[in-house]
C-alpha cells in the first residue's frame, strides 16, 4: 500500500482525497500558493510545502515547484485530483520518470485521451460514434466558418486538452466564429495550459450523460453507472444525478459496455469517465475525462463504493474485488455545486471574497464537501468551487426534496453563491419530470427574481437598503425584511444586517455617468474600444478573467470612449473605473 500521497492540488478535491487517506492510514502532503497558505487543505495535511506564487501558472501548475516538494516530503505517490495537472501527460510522465506513483491513468492513456480530438479517433476506432466534428486542431476561425457553413449553426468550439466546459465557446454565426475562436483559446490556455481547439456539431436538445468507469491493472474494467449533467450554464455543470431519469436500462447497459470498449482501447487504468450525448434514444461519444469527476460522490452514495479508495488500491496494484454482475445500484443521488457566483438575472457572475458566515446542512442522507470554511477566502485566482451538497434517498422524488430541505439549512455569507438559482432548479417541473437538456437552464428557466447579494430591493430606485431583522409577535419568531435608506442605522438587537453590495452583471455595468466600472476583481485579458471610438450602450469595453471565466464589461450609455485606463493583464478590483464614455 502507499505510505505518503502528495495531493498536486487545493480546495474541495485536496480535502477530500486527505480524508480517504486519513481513513486508510496514509499520510498527506499538501502544496499551497501565498494565497493559500491558511487555506483549508493545508491545515488538514499532514505536511505542507509552498509553491511561491498567487496565480495558477505561478503555483499550481508549476511543475517544478511541485517535483521539489515531492522530493523534500519523500512522497511516494502523487494524486493530481482534478482541473489543473491532473490530465497532463508531461506532468503524469514527470512523476512516474522519477520512480513515483501517479494515481491516475498510464501517461500514454492521457496522451490520448487527454487530447479530444485522439480521443474521438481511439472511439471511433473502438466502434464507438462520436458527435460528427473535425478530428484535428483549428488553425483559425476561418475553419469554424467552414465547418459551421457544411453542418449547419451552431456549432462549439473545444478546448482539445480539457473538460469540464472550460475553453467551449458556442458559435451561432460566421460572425461570431473570431471572437469565440480567441476566446476559446484564451480559456484554454489559462486553465489547462495549452491552447489547441477543436470543432463539433452543437446537438440542439441533448442530455449529458457520463458513464463512471475502474479499471485495473489486472485486465478487469467495469462501468459503474450512469450519471446526469445535464443542468448547466456557460457549459459548466450546476447539478448532477444517479441514475439518469427516464433512461432506458436497455440504452444504460449500451451505454456502460460503450464506456469499456472505449477505456480498454486505450489501455486505461484507474477511476475514469466517459461523456455522451443523448437525444432521440441515441447517444454520441464526446470525451473521456482521464481523472476524477467533480460529481463522483453521486456514484459512490448510490454504489456505496469509496472511488479515491479504490484509485488508491488500483495505483498500490490491488484487483478489483468485484464484477460487473455485482455492483449494486441503490436508491438516488443528487449533487449541486455550491459556486462563488452571483445568479441575480441568469448572469451568474464570479463573487471571489472572504465567507464571513457558513452554516451547513445535516441530517439523514446529506453529504458536504467543502474545501472553505467560516472566515476563509475565495480567491478570483482559482476555480471558483467552494464546496458540493450531494444527497441520497430511496427514490428520485425524495432526493429531490432532500435536496431542496438541505439547501434551505445552508447558509454562506460574505460571497453569493449559486444556491438560489440550485433551488430554482430542483423546484421546476421540467427538472422534476427529467425532461429537461444541456441548454435548459439558459433558454427556459428564469432567475429575474434572484436579487443579487445585499443589493436593494428590484423595485427600489431610492438605493434602500435591506436588513434582515429577528422579532417576536404574539411570542412567535418570524424574521423580517426592512428597507432601509443608505446610512441609516439598523436595528441593533437580534438582527442580521447585509452590507451593501456592488451588483454583479457581466454585462450592462456602472450608474449611467459614463464611468464604466468592474463588478469584480480579476484580470483585463482584452480592451475592445479605444479612445475616440464610438459606442453604444451594452457593447463590450473590456474582457476580465476572474476565477478562470471570461466576462465582457459593457458600457451603460451610448457616446464616445474619451480614455481607457487598463491594458490587458493589469489586475483591477470591484469598482475600478476601466473607462469613461462621454
Amino acid at each position: 500500500m502507499l505510505k505518503k500521497v502528495l495531493i498536486a492540488n487545493r480546495g474541495e478535491i485536496a480535502v477530500r482525497v486527505m480524508r480517504t487517506c486519513r481513513e486508510m492510514g496514509i499520510a498527506t502532503v499538501a502544496v499551497y500558493s501565498e494565497l493559500d497558505r491558511d487555506a483549508l487543505h493545508v491545515r488538514l495535511a499532514d505536511e505542507a510545502y509552498a509553491l511561491g506564487g498567487s496565480t495558477a501558472a505561478e503555483s499550481y501548475l508549476n511543475t517544478e515547484a511541485i517535483l521539489d516538494a515531492i522530493e523534500r516530503s519523500g512522497a511516494d505517490a502523487v494524486h493530481p485530483g482534478y482541473g489543473f495537472f491532473s490530465e497532463n501527460t508531461d506532468f503524469a510522465r514527470a512523476i512516474t520518470s522519477r520512480g513515483v506513483t501517479f494515481i491516475g491513468p498510464p501517461p500514454e492513456a492521457i496522451e490520448v485521451m487527454g487530447d479530444k480530438i485522439s480521443s474521438r479517433l481511439a472511439a471511433e476506432r473502438a466502434g464507438v460514434a462520436g458527435v460528427p466534428g473535425r478530428s484535428e486542431t483549428l488553425n483559425g476561425p476561418d475553419e469554424v466558418v467552414a465547418f459551421g457553413n457544411e453542418v449547419g449553426w451552431p456549432v462549439a468550439i473545444k478546448a482539445a486538452y480539457g473538460g469540464g466546459g472550460r475553453g467551449m465557446k458556442v458559435v451561432s454565426s460566421a460572425d461570431e466564429a473570431a471572437a469565440a475562436f480567441e476566446s476559446a483559446q484564451r480559456e484554454a490556455q489559462s486553465y489547462f495550459g495549452r491552447p489547441e481547439c477543436y470543432v463539433e456539431r452543437y446537438l440542439t436538445w441533448p442530455r449529458h450523460i457520463e458513464m463512471q468507469i475502474l479499471a485495473d491493472t489486472h485486465g478487469t474494467t467495469l462501468w459503474l453507472g450512469e450519471r446526469d449533467c445535464s443542468a448547466q450554464r456557460r457549459h459548466q455543470k450546476l447539478v448532477e444525478e444517479s441514475p439518469a431519469a427516464n433512461f432506458p436500462d436497455e440504452v444504460r447497459r449500451a451505454m456502460g459496455e460503450a464506456a469499456v470498449k472505449i477505456a480498454r482501447a486505450c489501455g486505461y487504468v484507474n477511476a475514469g469517465t466517459v461523456e455522451f450525448l443523448y437525444q432521440d434514444g441515441e447517444f454520441y461519444f464526446l470525451e473521456m475525462n482521464t481523472r476524477l469527476q467533480v460529481e463522483h460522490p453521486v456514484t459512490e452514495l448510490v454504489t456505496g463504493l469509496d472511488l479515491v479508495e479504490w484509485q488508491l488500491r488500483i495505483a498500490a496494484g490491488e484487483a478489483l474485488p468485484f464484477h460487473q454482475d455485482t455492483i449494486r445500484r441503490e436508491g438516488h443521488a443528487i449533487e449541486i455545486r455550491i459556486n462563488a457566483e452571483d445568479p441575480a438575472g441568469g448572469k451568474f457572475t464570479p463573487s471571489p471574497g472572504p465567507i464571513t458566515h457558513l452554516t451547513a446542512p445535516a441530517g439523514p442522507g446529506v453529504r458536504l464537501d467543502a474545501g472553505y470554511l467560516e472566515g476563509d477566502t475565495v480567491s478570483q485566482y482559482y476555480d471558483n468551487l467552494i464546496a458540493k451538497l450531494v444527497v441520497w434517498a430511496p427514490d428520485r422524488d425524495r432526493a429531490r426534496h432532500r435536496m431542496l430541505r438541505a439547501i434551505e439549512e445552508t447558509r454562506i455569507e460574505g460571497v453569493a453563491t449559486t444556491l438560489p438559482a440550485d433551488a430554482i432548479i430542483l423546484a421546476d417541473d421540467d427538472f422534476a419530470r427529467g425532461t429537461h437538456s444541456t441548454k435548459w437552464v439558459e433558454e427556459r428557466l428564469d432567475f429575474t427574481g434572484i436579487a443579487p447579494v445585499g443589493a436593494a430591493h428590484p423595485g427600489d430606485a431610492d438605493g434602500r437598503i435591506r436588513h434582515d431583522v429577528v422579532a417576536e409577535v404574539d411570542g412567535r419568531r418570524v424574521q423580517v425584511a426592512l428597507w432601509l435608506p443608505e446610512g441609516a442605522a439598523a436595528p441593533s438587537a437580534g438582527t442580521s444586517t447585509s452590507k451593501p453590495r456592488r451588483q454583479h452583471h457581466a454585462g450592462v455595468v456602472g450608474s449611467g455617468s459614463g464611468s464604466v466600472t468592474v463588478p469584480m476583481q480579476g484580470t483585463i485579458v482584452k480592451v475592445v474600444v479605444e479612445v475616440g471610438q464610438s459606442i453604444e450602450a451594452g457593447e463590450t469595453v473590456v474582457i476580465l478573467e476572474a476565477m478562470k471565466m471570461e466576462n465582457a464589461v459593457g458600457a451603460e450609455r451610448s457616446g464616445t470612449v474619451t480614455a481607457v485606463r487598463v491594458a490587458p493583464g493589469d489586475a483591477v478590483s470591484a469598482g475600478d473605473v476601466v473607462a469613461t464614455i462621454e
